[in-house]
């Protein structure tokens, strides 16, 4: 077959933008990302062991919005920080505070959201406010190594603060009235007490966050030093907040915007 001038160059220009193609996609952003999988709605394990929540499908929709290839990967809360610096992934999604005390370790993206702190109890409870004083002597379950465990460690030194590895195990123990009540953020308290699993309690109120404890919201979590990571997370986190991507995400889990103030 003879081949002219003008189709040897469209071959060779195909050519080429396969070539550019198959580059760009070698060069794209691969990112492994970290969520606990135990921390409804946010996020939790299906039961054949995939991610999902809101933090996954914030997650996906940073990811697409930076083109980057993310893969999701769930990993034990108390070891999260640690395999973080190990480089076992690159970033944390998993509703994690960014406070003064984690900045000394990892840096974070600005917030994907911010919500304020609550209290639950038994719904035949006679506790009547959220106070320290009103919880004095009580059992107050919390989720031990986060900003809410911290508060409660801080501003409940009366009460006696039992410490859970995740927040199923202080539901668990508060539907059986094994403690007085349970401190986390009043979304996730929310939506259980909405749940066939929570119909044992009650909300009894909500805190006013204190800025240094809990800081200004949950935000991506990567390596200390890694800002320009950090600052790519940020920008995509304004863009889908410009986009509506953001209220598509947060009206598939709640009632109301959990970004808080601009």
């Amino acid at each position: 077959m003879r081949i002219t001038k003008r189709l040897a160059l469209g071959v060779a220009a195909v050519a080429f933008a396969l070539s550019m193609g198959a580059a760009h996609a070698e060069d794209a952003l691969k990112l492994t990302i970290a969520s606990e999988g135990a921390y409804p709605p946010f996020n939790n394990l299906t039961p054949d062991g995939k991610l999902e929540g809101f933090d996954i499908d914030i997650g996906k929709a940073l990811c697409e919005e930076m083109k980057a290839q993310c893969t999701f990967v769930s990993q034990d809360w108390d070891g999260m920080i640690p395999a973080l610096q190990a480089g076992k992934f690159d970033a944390i999604i998993a509703s994690m505070s960014i406070t003064d005390e984690r900045l000394k370790k990892v840096d974070f993206s600005k917030k994907y959201y911010n919500t304020p702190p609550g209290i639950a109890v038994p719904k035949d409870s006679t506790l009547k406010d959220v106070t320290p004083e009103s919880l004095k002597g009580k059992t107050l379950g919390v989720q031990a190594s986060t900003s809410h465990s911290n508060f409660a460690e801080a501003k409940y030194s009366g009460s006696d603060i039992k410490m859970y590895p995740t927040a199923d195990e202080y539901k668990l123990d508060l539907s059986n009235g094994r403690i007085d009540a349970a401190m986390d953020d009043s979304v996730v308290l929310g939506q259980w007490l909405d749940s066939g699993a929570g119909k044992c309690c009650k909300l009894l109120g909500t805190i006013t966050p204190d800025p240094v404890i809990h800081g200004p919201g949950a935000g991506v979590t990567v390596k200390k030093g890694n800002t320009a990571l950090a600052d790519k997370f940020s920008a995509a986190i304004l863009a889908i907040r410009k986009n509506g991507k953001y209220k598509e995400i947060n009206d598939k889990y709640f009632k109301l915007d959990v970004y808080g103030a601009e």
